[in-house]
């Protein structure tokens, strides 16, 4: 299969799982918070908040670290297989000390200790998702693998859903079906590795642990100082609000993240073949990253002016009348869909690339210090709303200094004048 087949058959997939990662929220989202209501919904996002810096911590930037390192040496096994078994060595260590972690946090902290089922029922999130070695199957460009396993989850859980949960008090189905969803995809993925494309599991070596520690730091610092102000702003809120609060909150937080899902299929789809092509020709890279920038400006651009004008009527259609204060936040962070876009193409696809991993990580410190400065100023006393702002000005301003050292170093991916010269010459 040529490259540029493969490349096209890759996004196909990854685009076709995303448009079911959009429609089943669509149709689970309005049930579950109707029938759960505000309050727990409120604590089950406050759940998800937590686990997901366990799933950070895990995950340590090997989803795109290792993802480059399995892409380049894909025709060599042996060199695979040392990879595969190292990282997911490095990631099961991770993983015992996360819930150790776990543990402390439910014995020794008031906050956690009342409702401490279903962090633990949420903490099988962060089980299924180091056993998935998506990194792999990126790696080897196998991205159809990962959207049918992707699709068996959400199905898993969409449809446990309507069987399981009739009332408030089934909220804590909630985090088992979306916990058995991760490890039924993960143990499937590990089989598939093993069986399948006959990669063998080996003791890594210490020089082997110690390079990919070192490889991935840099990404695993951008990553958890990126989730100051992303996966915080929950977290936090939840310090300073009701439970109900928090629950408006994230329900205007899933809208505008599931309208910005829909530019992952393309950022997953190139970041593999682009990390090739680069070794080929930087020029050639370039010229596609350009398209690409233009091609995530037009479509984001639309999401987010639709998001802004029509946040009433989605609320209603959507989420229901009793969420109603949804729609001011929701208005806010209608600028989002285009922001992320932009920082996943001048982030992902050409930083990390261009291997400036280590300056996109300062990026993401400054960031992290701007969105601790907002949320001191704004979550005590504006709640909700100062969550809101504190997500969209630190994404903005992240997204800003990635462009302004973009351009400093002479990669101008925005510009319109590189995009028709790479017309022109195919």
């Amino acid at each position: 299969m040529s490259n540029k087949k493969r490349l096209i058959t890759n996004f196909l997939s990854l685009a076709s799982m995303q448009g079911l990662n959009f429609i089943l929220p669509l149709v689970t989202l309005p049930y579950l918070l109707q029938v759960v209501g505000p309050g727990k919904f409120g604590l089950i996002s406050f759940a998800q908040a937590l686990i997901q810096y366990f799933i950070l911590f895990t995950d340590y930037g090997f989803n795109l670290v290792a993802t480059k390192e399995i892409s380049l040496n894909r025709e060599n096994k042996e060199k695979v297989s040392v990879i595969f078994s190292t990282v997911m060595l490095v990631r099961s260590l991770l993983l015992v000390f996360s819930f150790l972690v776990m543990i402390v946090l439910i014995f020794f902290i008031p906050k956690f200790q009342h409702d401490s089922l279903i962090y633990l029922l949420t903490f099988g999130m962060v089980i299924g998702n180091v056993l998935f070695p998506v990194w792999f199957f990126q790696g080897i460009e196998q991205m159809k693998v990962i959207s049918i396993l992707n699709i068996i989850s959400k199905l898993i859980f969409t449809l446990g859903i309507f069987v399981f949960v009739k009332n408030e008090a089934d909220y804590l189905y909630v985090p088992v079906l979306n916990s058995l969803g991760y490890i039924a995809i993960g143990l499937i993925g590990i089989y598939l590795v093993i069986f399948k494309y006959r990669i063998k599991l080996i003791k890594p070596s210490l020089a082997d642990i110690k390079y990919q520690l070192k490889e991935g730091w840099d990404i695993f610092v951008s990553n958890i100082v990126t989730s100051l102000y992303t996966t915080s702003n929950t977290f936090i809120l939840g310090f300073f609000a009701s439970n109900t609060v928090v629950g408006y909150y994230s329900s205007a937080e899933k809208v505008v993240k599931a309208i910005s899902s829909v530019v992952g299929p393309l950022i997953q789809a190139v970041y593999p073949f682009l990390s090739k092509a680069l070794h080929e020709s930087k020029q050639a890279a370039l010229n596609m990253i350009n398209k690409i920038f233009l091609l995530v400006t037009f479509v984001m651009g639309i999401l987010s002016l639709f998001v802004g004008i029509f946040a009433e009527e989605i609320v209603n259609l959507a989420l229901g009348q009793k969420y109603e204060a949804t729609i001011p936040l929701l208005q806010i962070l209608a600028g989002l869909p285009l922001i992320l876009g932009w920082a996943s193409v001048l982030g992902i696809l050409t930083m990390i690339n261009f291997d400036y991993k280590k300056q996109l990580s300062r990026i993401y410190i400054f960031s992290g210090i701007l969105s601790i400065i907002l949320m001191v100023l704004l979550i005590p006393t504006y709640k909700e709303v100062g969550t809101a702002w504190n997500a969209l000005l630190t994404e903005a301003f992240a997204t800003l200094l990635m462009a302004v050292f973009l351009w400093k170093k002479g990669i101008h991916v925005w510009k319109l004048k590189g995009i028709i010269k790479g017309l022109r010459k195919e």
